[in-house]
């Protein structure tokens, strides 16, 4: 550690040039992902302004749990619905297992008024929010 301190008292520049770098990957990667909304606000937008909820995991796991009202289109089959999504006239939310696949899909539709589940479902069972199950044929 005491090199360390060393290093940074000797190298400033270099330093503050790996600050800066470390600052934009940051600020880089959030942006890349798209907006993110917490499962606390997820509500308050669908109420508002009748956001569309887009799950994209597998039919298998919309089945076992998923948020009510939400509409299943599995990550793998997002590019046929890309041009429907793309011009749906109220805001879009993209929910995954953990947030990074909707960041995904949310960079492919392109549409406007768009966010991501932060953390995906995983996080919205942390957070002890209800889940609906499809109900059996």
């Amino acid at each position: 550690m005491e090199r360390w301190f060393e290093f940074m008292g000797n190298h400033p520049f270099l330093f503050g040039l790996l600050a800066v770098l470390i600052v934009l990957f940051f600020v880089f990667e959030g942006q890349r992902n798209g907006r993110k909304i917490s499962p606390q606000s997820l509500g308050i937008l669908v109420k508002a302004k009748n956001a569309m909820l887009i799950d994209l995991r597998d039919a298998k796991d919309f089945r076992e749990g998923h948020i009510s009202g939400s509409r299943n289109i599995p990550y793998s089959q997002i590019n046929s619905h890309v041009e429907e999504l793309k011009t749906a006239d109220r805001p879009l939310v993209f929910i995954c297992n953990l947030g990074q696949v909707a960041g995904s899909a949310l960079q492919q539709v392109s549409h406007t008024d768009s966010y991501r589940l932060d953390g995906g479902i995983s996080n919205w069972k942390a957070q002890g929010l209800p889940l609906v199950k499809a109900k059996k044929a």
